[in-house]
């Protein structure tokens, strides 16, 4: 996963991570958004290559932005929680372009 990062944390209403069996509604401060995934805190352990889906929202466009992506990485334990890294897969060039303008606007 790229280290460059996709606007500020605090540029996003809650997010929704959601696979088959879970679904979390994350703050804002607990997510970190880069250009092609997304890490995040979670109290549930996830399994690498699970496939997720993500919806983010800005203060700045009311439409829900949908990606879909897999779980490239989960570590931790049920004391500390857990750190997940998810790939985006399959955007489309709109999803592409909405990524690319929250980017550049910070």
């Amino acid at each position: 996963m790229s280290g460059s990062k996709l606007g500020s944390a605090a540029d996003f209403q809650p997010v929704i991570v959601q696979s088959r069996t879970t679904r979390l509604d994350l703050a804002a401060s607990a997510i970190r958004i880069c250009r092609n995934g997304i890490e995040f805190q979670s109290a549930t352990p996830f399994n690498v290559w699970a496939e997720m889906t993500v919806s983010l929202q800005t203060p700045l466009d009311p439409k829900r932005l949908n990606c879909t992506g897999v779980v490239v990485k989960c570590q931790g334990n049920r004391h500390a929680g857990y750190r997940v890294s998810m790939l985006f897969t399959d955007l489309t060039r709109q999803t592409q372009a909405r990524l690319s303008a929250l980017a550049y606007s910070r």
